[in-house]
């Protein structure tokens, strides 16, 4: 999968002591050969959530059959 800074990402597993859930949407903000990605997720109010490296298993891009939803911190 090539992949590109800035692109829209979601997440595909949980990440709970970063209080993310598998399908949380963040941004490609850098990428480390040969699979790194460092991925920035925010709050609905554009404050950063979590900074986080993964691997490119750990991610996938958004398609156009995704629906978008929105979830509190709370329930994570």
């Amino acid at each position: 999968m090539k992949l590109n800074l800035f692109e829209t990402v979601v997440l595909q597993r949980d990440l709970p002591e970063k209080h993310l859930c598998r399908g949380d949407i963040g941004a490609i903000v850098e990428i480390y050969e040969p699979d790194g990605i460092e991925v920035e997720f925010v709050t609905g109010s554009g404050e950063t959530q979590a900074l986080v490296t993964l691997k490119t298993d750990d991610i996938r891009l958004v398609s156009g059959s995704d629906i978008l939803s929105v979830r509190s911190l709370d329930a994570a």
